[in-house]
């Protein structure tokens, strides 16, 4: 029996630099298992920030439902760049504003300009047991216990749909990310893993970025963490509601507004498209 993706075709783009996967699976009755993300991102030329699975929708009014993978075949709850992507894919069957549902909720997109699109990543969570965290605490200001060598003694929570530890910092650049990304994102602390930011406050409207992902790694730039980084700051009274956020492969505009809505604004760019082969799945476990 043939595999169901066989010959299937898939969408290489990126968000700001953030490498995103676009897989259409509407029509077709699949779940990607973990081990079949993993397979595609063995391919070549087909390693992934995120791989955004499209399916059909599950409830009237909704475009399309999204399943969001990492290069480790594990799921993630939200991404901002991955979901901008998708809004190029279905613009292309001429539809400006989506209405695209998630794990984590719904999410609604626009598009501004060919390449520029805004994303309504919905409300933050800001609960500590939403997050989750390990432990009641304010999470404006959590202290890291057990300390982690290198890292800031604190750091502000915060759920844009999976959950964000964002570390405020003097120089972001400095900062040994590759050391110290996979130790936070498996802190004791984070039940559920955590996406790690090191950001810089360059001005009440300009931070300065760098982003580890849970079950991705170090990655030019993450919608999410964009968003959640912004909404910290805002809580800490370091910046104002709308911002520049500068990551290493592009900028975002994030704006969280009054009506307690992140909004997410960047630019996509299509880079080829490939066919997926029975090959790629042979070693992968059914």
């Amino acid at each position: 029996m043939p595999h169901p993706l066989d010959n299937r075709p898939i969408l290489r783009m990126n968000g700001a630099g953030n490498e995103i996967l676009v897989l259409d699976l509407r029509g077709l009755d699949h779940v990607l298992a973990p081990q079949e993300a993993r397979a595609i991102a063995a391919a070549p030329g087909l390693r992934f920030d995120q791989l955004m699975a499209v399916h059909d929708p599950r409830a009237e009014g909704d475009d399309a439902f999204m399943r969001i993978y990492n290069v480790d075949g594990s799921r993630s709850g939200a991404c901002g760049n991955g979901t901008r992507c998708v809004a190029y894919a279905l613009a292309r069957e001429g539809k400006e504003r989506l209405l695209l549902a998630t794990d984590a909720g719904r999410i609604e997109t626009r598009r501004e300009a060919e390449t520029l699109f805004t994303v309504d990543m919905g409300e933050p969570r800001l609960d500590w047991r939403e997050i989750p965290l390990a432990r009641q605490a304010d999470t404006r200001a959590v202290a890291l216990d057990p300390p982690v060598e290198g890292a800031p003694a604190h750091f502000s929570a915060v759920s844009m749909g999976n959950p964000h530890a964002v570390f405020f910092v003097p120089d972001a650049r400095a900062v040994a990310l590759e050391t110290l990304g996979g130790k936070l994102e498996r802190h004791p602390l984070f039940p559920e893993r955590a996406n790690i930011s090191f950001a810089q406050i360059l001005a009440r409207d300009d931070i300065l970025l760098r982003v580890w992902e849970r079950g991705t790694g170090a990655t030019q730039a993450c919608g999410s963490a964009a968003c959640a980084t912004l909404v910290a700051a805002v809580r800490a009274g370091l910046s104002e509601r709308r911002a520049r956020l500068r990551l290493p492969g592009g900028d975002l505009t994030i704006d969280w507004r009054t009506d307690n809505h992140v909004l997410m604004t960047g630019p996509v760019e299509f880079e080829f498209e490939a066919r997926l082969t029975a090959a790629l799945f042979e070693d992968a476990a059914t």
